[in-house]
């Protein structure tokens, strides 16, 4: 059973002033995770972790981060105007994005993020952009890249296996061929840029600390290759995030000291002993930093004992999604009932109407009577993140357990005037 930070004294106390649901998160624990990855990874001079603002996309999580150096992984124009707002500013900013419009090229051009390009034809789109050009139209004035760092995001399709939530690389969305990498390096060379990066992702919440330390290994033989071909060095590779945390009871928490010693030694073997200039580790992790520290509270309301038992909550998957979209596996604690005997089989549902707003499926839980607290574990990333208002749910409070046992709301629970902030009643 999971231990958890509070006790079900905390939270009758707590949601006197902040009703159910709403997240919570362990400042103490995410600290302390945060000062282990920076130790696991010490050996390399200007390693810096990213945290991809998409998990979490709240400023004081973010300015909790930037205590330990921790730059911001963006996305979009509201992920770099959070990191803007927290002075993650200049090479604090990686800005790896698809699909992505001239504005947002426009303003991490502006913030001087590294900019992390998707796909060979966002190249001249993005001098076009930068330029005062629109899109499919030249620039209207010539660039100077100067100082600016760049980036370019590897696909190596069928050369790496990926897994259940991103899927096979091949049939990814992301990124460029081999080719298509040359290509591009070659064209912004030759356009003047002069400082360059190297990235990849293939896969989200891995377990295994081999597929890790392999990705980063192919990073490093192909900065080498390119090195060669193409006559640039590279400042630093970025082996992405997808380090994974243990949802289910039984798997095993990512050895990140083993992750850390793995890629000590494919760099010494591909890139001090190549002779390469040295090369700073980035990564962009964003469910292992806060994911297992951050917790859904909701109340029981109801009990429904039909073909099934089901324990209907105050809470929603419009408040965390994962099960419903992923089939996602979250732990669910009763608190007051740790030691009570799991004798019970439920369904836990929330009121959306749709059959799939389930939290958990016949899993095995004490004897639940409305008037519960019921609290879903490893909400801290990709949970309050990917809220939704289907049905009129408004999204829910987020609040931060401080190192000295106090509480801070870090972000209001919505209101039905703002679900209907923007709907124009005028003439009605």
């Amino acid at each position: 059973m999971r231990k958890l930070p509070f006790d079900k004294n905390w939270i009758e106390k707590t949601a006197e002033k902040w009703p159910t649901p709403f997240h919570v998160y362990d400042a103490a624990a995410i600290r302390a995770n945060a000062r282990r990855l920076k130790a696991a990874f010490a050996w390399n001079e200007g390693f810096r972790e990213y945290f991809a603002v998409k998990a979490a996309p709240n400023p004081h999580l973010m300015k909790l981060l930037k205590e330990f150096g921790f730059g911001s992984d963006c996305s979009s124009m509201a992920e770099l105007v959070l990191a803007e707002k927290v002075g993650n500013t200049g090479e604090l900013i990686m800005f790896t994005s698809n699909d992505t419009p001239a504005e947002e090229f426009r303003k991490a051009w502006e913030l001087g993020a590294i900019v992390n390009l998707d796909d060979i034809s966002h190249w001249p789109y993005f001098v076009e952009a930068v330029g005062g050009g629109s899109s499919g139209a030249p620039a209207s004035r010539h660039v100077e890249f100067g100082n600016a760092l760049f980036c370019c995001r590897y696909n190596p399709g069928p050369l790496k296996g990926g897994n259940a939530i991103i899927g096979k690389p091949e049939e990814a969305k992301y990124g460029m061929t081999r080719e298509q990498l040359f290509d591009c390096y070659a064209q912004m060379k030759a356009a003047g840029v002069k400082r360059f990066g190297l990235h990849t992702m293939v896969a989200s919440n891995e377990l295994d600390p081999e597929y890790i330390i392999d990705t980063a290994k192919l990073l490093f033989q192909l900065a080498g290759e390119i090195h060669e071909k193409v006559g640039i060095d590279f400042e630093f590779v970025n082996i992405g995030g997808g380090i994974g945390i243990p949802y289910r009871p039984d798997q095993k928490a990512m050895d990140l000291e083993r992750v850390g010693a793995g890629i000590h030694a494919a760099y010494d073997e591909l890139v001090v002993a190549k002779g390469l200039k040295p090369i700073r580790l980035y990564m962009e992790c964003g469910r292992c930093i806060t994911g297992p520290y951050g917790y859904l509270v909701a109340k029981v309301r109801h009990i429904k004992d039909t073909y099934r038992k089901y324990v209907g909550l105050d809470a929603c998957m419009s408040n965390l999604m994962r099960p419903a979209l992923y089939g996602a596996y979250h732990e669910i604690v009763v608190p007051g009932k740790e030691n009570e005997p799991q004798t019970e089989v439920y369904d836990v549902t929330g009121s959306l109407c749709e059959n799939n707003d389930k939290f958990a499926i016949q899993r095995p839980l004490p004897h639940i009577v409305p008037g519960d607290y019921v609290v879903i574990c490893d909400a801290g990333a990709h949970g309050h993140a990917m809220g939704f208002q289907y049905n009129g749910k408004l999204r829910s409070a987020e609040l931060l357990l401080e190192e000295d046992g106090s509480v801070r709301q870090i972000r209001r629970a919505e209101t039905l005037d703002d679900y209907f902030a923007t709907l124009d009643f005028e003439g009605l």
